[in-house]
């Protein structure tokens, strides 16, 4: 039976991933994710090499957050100090990701500013600032990981 609360040391499944920290970050994780990923297909940047990193860390992590929130709501992990470490690196490398992707992408748009604002313009601004938040989140999400992890 699937837990509702769960205290530090513990990884929680089925709905008890809705009341804990760290695990009640995936949904913004997805969230702001899924903006960054929507905002940045939406313009045309050149060049567009930058611009594919961004993709792919927005497209990797939501995909990889959507699945590893299924894992923990359906309570698939047996082994909870395995998957706890398992944790704590995911969301460090996703957090690394995208804190790449999201200077990259504030560079690319700095030197996109020509001095008149255009709506491709304003939609880079938005998905630097969303990244931005994206990384923060999944820093938070590693820091207590960790906490977790240890506490094992």
């Amino acid at each position: 039976m699937a837990s509702n609360t769960a205290t530090m040391g513990n990884l929680p499944s089925g709905l008890g991933i809705c009341s804990t920290i760290p695990d009640i970050l995936y949904l913004p994780e997805l969230i702001f994710g899924g903006l960054v990923w929507i905002l940045v297909a939406c313009t045309l940047i050149v060049p567009h090499n930058p611009q594919a990193w961004v993709m792919f860390v927005s497209v990797f992590c939501f995909t990889m957050t959507f699945i590893w929130m299924v894992v923990f709501v359906c309570g698939v992990h047996q082994n909870k100090a395995r998957w706890a470490a398992a944790d704590f690196a995911y969301h460090g490398i996703a957090a690394f990701f995208y804190l790449s992707a999201s200077v990259t992408l504030a560079r690319v748009t700095l030197e996109m500013d020509d001095g008149t604002v255009s709506r491709n313009y304003k939609l880079d601004v938005s998905a630097v600032v969303f990244s931005y938040v994206a990384t923060l989140l999944y820093f938070i999400h590693t820091i207590f990981s960790a906490l977790r992890w240890k506490s094992f």
